[in-house]
C-alpha cells in the first residue's frame, strides 16, 4: 500500500474527494430539504468489492466519479433504509439493555448475542459498500448497562475474515479482544464469550482488533457501550450519534462519504425531533478512520461538554468540539427557541459529503 505521504497516493485521494465535491455541486436547503451526491448507476460490482487494498484504484476511482450523474438528493433521493435493515433515525434512541438475569452473588448480568457478519449496504443512492459489521448494521447496536453490571457477550463469527470484540474500559486481558491473547482471532464459524464488569461509568466503545485494524474500522465494525453511573443522570430526551466515514473505493487512503450513524446526509431528510426546553443529552463517540480528527458543531446553541462521560461535571460550555479517533464525550443542552438548527462537523469538506443536519424544535 502506497504511503499517505506519498505525492502519488495524495494525488489519487486529493482526487477523488475535491472531484466528487465539484462534480456533485453540493448544496444544503434549510428546513431539511435534501444535499448531496449523484446516484452511482454502475452495480455494485463496480464498487470492487473484495479487491485487495493495495492503493491502484485511480481508473476505479475516475469510473465511480463519471458515474455520479443519476438523481441526487436534492431532487429526493435516499437510500432504502428497509433494504439496509437499519434506520439512522431509529439508531439515534435505540439503547439495548440486554437479557437480564442475576447471579447467584446478586450481581445483575447482562447477555447478548453478537454476531460478525458481511453485508452490501447503500450508502448513498444507488451507491454500495461492502460493509464488515456487526449484525449487520452500521453502527453496531448501542449496548447499555449500569455501573457494576456483569457484561456477558456470546460472540459469533459468521463472516469470511477473522474478527473480535474490543471494548474500550476495565477488565481483564483475557477479556480484552485483540490477537494473540485470550480468546485471540475468532476465525470464520467459531464463537466466544466475552466477560466482564461494567466499569468505569461513562460513554465507551467497541470495535474489532483484527488486522489491519483500520480496514476492520473503515469497513464498520464498531459500536458504542454506555454505562451509566449508579447515581443516575438527570432525565433527558436521550441519543447516540456515531461519526464514521467510507473508503468507497478501498485504497485505504480516504473517505469519499462522512455520516453520523451509518448514512450521509440522513438528517438532513429526517431532521432530529426534540422538544423547546427539555434536556437533550447526546453520546457522541467518534469512529471516523483515514482522517486524524474529527469534530461536531451546532448552530444557534451551546452545549455542556462531558468528554468520556467519566465525571458528573462538564469541562466547558461551547458549541463545537473536536475528537480524534476513539474520543467520545456527552453533550447536554437545552433549545431554547423553534426552528431548524443545523449541525455538523466543522471541517468543511465532511460536511459537504455527508456529516450535516437538522434539529427541528418543536413546542
Amino acid at each position: 500500500m502506497k504511503q499517505r505521504n506519498d505525492p502519488e497516493a495524495l494525488a489519487a485521494r486529493s482526487l477523488t474527494r475535491r472531484r466528487l465535491l465539484r462534480r456533485v455541486g453540493l448544496t444544503a436547503a434549510a428546513g431539511g430539504a435534501g444535499v448531496l451526491i449523484g446516484s452511482n448507476t454502475a452495480s455494485s460490482s463496480g464498487m470492487n468489492h473484495g479487491q485487495e487494498m493495495d492503493g491502484s484504484k485511480s481508473a476505479d476511482t475516475e469510473t465511480m466519479l463519471a458515474s455520479h450523474e443519476g438523481p441526487t438528493f436534492r431532487e429526493g433521493a435516499k437510500v432504502d433504509n428497509a433494504a439496509n435493515g437499519f434506520d439512522p433515525t431509529e439508531i439515534l434512541r435505540d439503547f439495548d439493555w440486554g437479557t437480564t438475569s442475576r447471579l447467584p452473588n446478586g450481581q445483575v448480568l447482562r447477555e447478548w448475542e453478537i454476531n460478525a457478519v458481511e453485508k452490501e449496504i447503500e450508502v448513498a443512492p444507488g451507491v454500495y459498500f461492502p460493509a464488515w459489521t456487526f449484525d449487520g448494521r452500521i453502527p453496531a447496536r448501542t449496548l447499555r448497562a449500569n455501573e457494576g453490571d456483569r457484561i456477558r457477550i456470546d460472540f459469533g463469527n459468521v463472516s469470511a475474515h477473522p474478527h473480535t470484540m474490543h471494548f474500550h474500559g476495565i477488565h481483564t486481558a483475557a477479556m480484552d479482544g485483540v490477537p494473540g491473547i485470550g480468546a485471540g482471532l475468532i476465525q470464520p464459524g467459531e464463537r466466544t464469550i466475552y466477560e466482564f464488569d461494567a466499569e468505569p461509568f461513562g460513554l465507551h466503545l467497541f470495535h474489532c482488533h483484527a488486522f489491519p485494524l483500520a480496514e476492520h474500522i473503515a469497513r464498520g465494525m464498531y459500536g458504542t457501550f454506555i454505562v451509566d453511573p449508579k447515581k443516575g443522570r438527570a432525565k433527558a430526551d436521550e441519543m447516540v450519534m456515531v461519526q464514521a466515514g467510507y473508503n468507497t473505493t478501498l485504497d485505504g487512503l480516504g473517505n469519499q462519504l462522512y455520516f453520523v450513524n451509518g448514512i450521509p446526509f440522513a438528517y438532513m431528510h429526517e431532521p432530529v425531533k426534540v422538544k423547546r426546553n427539555q434536556l437533550v443529552r447526546i453520546y457522541l463517540t467518534n469512529l471516523l478512520e483515514y482522517d486524524p480528527i474529527n469534530s461536531f458543531h451546532l448552530h444557534g446553541n451551546f452545549f455542556d461538554y462531558y468528554p468520556t462521560g467519566t465525571r458528573l461535571e462538564p469541562t466547558e460550555f461551547t458549541d463545537t468540539i473536536s475528537q480524534m479517533q476513539g474520543q467520545r464525550g456527552i453533550l447536554e443542552l437545552r433549545f431554547p427557541h423553534e426552528g431548524h438548527f443545523m449541525f455538523h462537523a466543522h471541517k468543511s469538506e465532511f460536511a459537504e459529503l455527508g456529516w450535516m443536519g437538522f434539529f427541528e424544535v418543536e413546542a
